[in-house]
């Protein structure tokens, strides 16, 4: 899976909150300032040959469906995030951000609780 510039990942994540959309319906999701169309469709001409999304023609509009789910996205970041940040381990990346104060002792405690149940 290819890595997202971040402009082409702040797409995706508006693209995830749709089953299918145009670049129009996108483009009115955007925080201000919004890019212009052009930008916007050439990120959407990206991602399509990233092979993220899928296009379909109605009419002079093109639909666009993502073929990858945030979910696996999600996995294959943070796999490549603690492989380049922590060394590879998932327990350096969470003892960094309990030493750091973002994770709280109670946090630590549901996480464990988490993973004692199986849950994701």
């Amino acid at each position: 899976m290819e890595q997202l510039t971040k402009q082409e990942e702040e797409v995706m994540l508006q693209v995830w909150k749709f089953d299918h959309c145009t670049i129009k319906e996108v483009l009115a999701k955007m925080p201000p300032p919004p890019p212009p169309y052009t930008t916007l469709a050439s990120t959407f001409n990206k991602l399509k040959a990233k092979g993220y999304l899928k296009a379909e023609q109605n009419g002079l509009t093109y639909t666009f469906t993502p073929l990858i789910k945030q979910a696996e996205y999600k996995k294959n970041f943070m796999t490549r995030f603690v492989e380049n940040y922590f060394k590879d381990s998932f327990q350096e990346m969470v003892s960094f951000f309990a030493k750091e104060q973002k994770l709280s002792p109670d946090d630590l405690k549901e996480i464990i609780d988490d993973i004692e149940k199986g849950e994701n």
